[in-house]
Formats: C-alpha cells, structure tokens, sequence
C-alpha cells in the first residue's frame, strides 16, 4: 500500500494530550505554552487542544518544552527533572547484565528524583512488577504516569533489542473516555481504576541484553520520545494487529475474514479479541482510514477529493461527513493546521 512507516500514521485524540498540556502550565507562562503549541504544529483554542495529535507532533512538543522549560518531564511531576537526566538514566540502564537488573536501574534512578511517587519492583506470580507507589496523597497525573511507564518499556525494548512484550498495564485513575488511545501506545491490555499505576513484564520473554554504543544512546536521544513512545507494532495487542494487517494490506477491500486468516484464528476469535479490547473490525478500519486522512491533509500534497478517494470513499460529501463523525472537525481545519 505504502512504504510509509505506520507507526507515524497513528493520531491521538486532543483529550489525552490536554493532559500533557494541563501540565505545562506548571512550568510557564500562556504565551509560552502558546508558542510551545504553535511551533509543534498543534491547533488550540483557549489553552485547550481541538484537533487529534500526530506522532510527530508529540515529538515535536516533548523536544520544545523540554529544553525550554528546563524540565525534561515538563511539569508532569512535583519536582522539575533537570536537563540531561534522561541521558544519565541511558548511560545507567545500556550498562544492566538483564532486563530484571535495568528494571532495578530504572527505578532507583527514578526514586531519587521523584518526590510525590516512588517505584517499586517485585514479583507478581510468575511475572515482574514495576508499580508507581504515591508518598502521600498525591494526584495522579495521567500523562505523567502513561509517559514514565511506557519510559521503563520503551528502555527495555533498547535494551533487548525487539519490543519487549508486556503482561498488562494498570492505572491508578478511572477509565478516560478516551481509554481507546492507550491502545496506541502500551502492547497489551490497559486496565483502570486500579490501587497503583504499574506495568507487567514476563522473566520468559527476556533476552540477553543487546550491547548500546555511544552512538546508538545519542539517536535514542534526538529521536526521544518517539523510540519509547512508539515502539512497534509486531507484538502489540490484537486491534493493533489488524491495523497493521491493514495497512499492509489492500486495506479498502479487506474483511474480516481476511485479517482473521491472516493472523491465523477463526473470525469468530478475532470478533471475541476485539470485543476484549472494547474495539470492532470496522471500528479499526475507519481509525486507519481517518490517520490516513490526516496524514495527507497534513502534508498538502493532494486535494480533500483526491484524499476523499484514497480512503475509500465514493465522493468528498461522505468523506466530510464521516471525517467530521470521526474528528469533531471538517478536513479542512487539519489542512489549516499545518500552517
């Protein structure tokens, strides 16, 4: 279909990254946050966020804000992170003799730079837990929480080589109405309203760590956050699977069946899988049909008609219709967005 990487085709909704913006307020200014925004390519209306959010506009903000505020977690924590905290936090976890050991790294790194929140590392059956404990009673930040855990992942991932598989993730806050978005980030299922934030990894998918060069510490860093953030697909849950399926695929003319042979189970396991994941076959089909309008819009390349086509769609008068169903938004405020 394209050689397009599709992991940068995938957009989350402007209520999950409100979060992230809520916090930014901690550490400056609105006419900074206005600018941090705008620079991002990031449309917003009162401080709030009215359109969906692109990987590399995610990335775009974490590389402002973090430099600007002077604080590498950008108000996502009581206390600022310093400047190069990440980089010495690579430095200790590339040197861990196995995953266990750079989970152990990981969180005594952390522990002394978090006040309100402290890792703890144990055994949950036959699996390792990494669960955020509050010291007090502190706030969950859901951002702030999402980001750090999917940190200790995406450093296991670097670490190993591959993208590490994981158990299942819980949170300590009630499910968002936009629960679907984690899905984008963490391979496995998301859970809510849980007694700690944590993440579950199992001793039998780890592997002898990979050797980490200078060289390869310093792309992880200019790329960051998008090699933890996004750290693949090829393990991810069953929805994610589809959609990759898809997206290789010739994905307009695609069915249920098709992805069900594919990934080698029955229709009827694929629909049970979905639904566990509170997600359809054609629930997934729109969301790559909407990435994929946006991507194009955003790039400016090819008309609302044309982009109308590609995703499938008969004329441009459905296309407006169901993007607006989609977005909240007509196609031609993303267009507008990338000026």
């Amino acid at each position: 279909m394209t050689s397009t990487d599709p992991s940068r085709l995938t957009t989350v909704s402007a209520l999950f990254a409100d979060d992230w913006v809520a916090a930014l307020r901690r550490c400056c200014d609105e006419e900074q946050l206005d600018s941090f925004l705008r620079r991002a390519g990031l449309n917003a209306k009162d401080g709030q966020l009215t359109h969906r959010v692109t990987l590399d506009q995610i990335v775009r903000l974490y590389q402002i804000a973090a430099i600007e505020t002077g604080d590498e977690m950008m108000g996502l924590w009581s206390r600022p992170i310093r400047a190069r905290a990440l980089q010495h936090l690579l430095t200790t976890v590339r040197e861990a003799s196995s995953p266990p050991s750079a989970l152990h790294r990981f969180s005594t790194f952390w522990n002394l730079l978090l006040d309100d929140f402290q890792f703890e590392l144990a055994p949950a059956g036959q699996d390792l837990s990494l669960r955020l404990v509050p010291q007090g009673d502190q706030e969950v930040q859901r951002f702030g929480h999402m980001l750090i855990l999917k940190l200790a992942h995406g450093l296991l991932s670097w670490i190993a080589g591959y993208e590490m598989p994981v158990q299942s993730v819980d949170f300590a806050f009630e499910r968002p109405e936009f629960s679907e978005d984690y899905a984008a980030i963490f391979p496995a299922p998301v859970r809510f309203a849980a007694q700690f934030s944590g993440i579950v990894f199992s001793p039998e998918e780890f592997r002898t760590p990979v050797p980490r060069s200078d060289a390869d510490l310093k792309a992880f860093l200019d790329r960051a956050p998008r090699d933890w953030l996004f750290t693949g697909y090829h393990q991810h849950s069953q929805s994610r699977r589809v959609r990759d399926f898809l997206f290789q695929t010739q994905w307009t003319k695609s069915h249920l069946t098709d992805a069900a042979l594919a990934l080698n189970v029955t229709p009827r396991t694929l629909m049970r899988r979905l639904d566990a994941e509170d997600t359809t076959f054609q629930a997934i089909k729109d969301g790559l049909r909407r990435d994929l309008a946006i991507s194009a819009l955003q790039s400016g390349t090819k008309s609302i008609e044309e982009i109308s086509q590609d995703v499938g769609f008969s004329s441009a008068a459905n296309f407006h219709r169901a993007f607006q169903r989609w977005t909240g938004a007509p196609p031609s405020a993303y267009r507008i967005s990338k000026l």
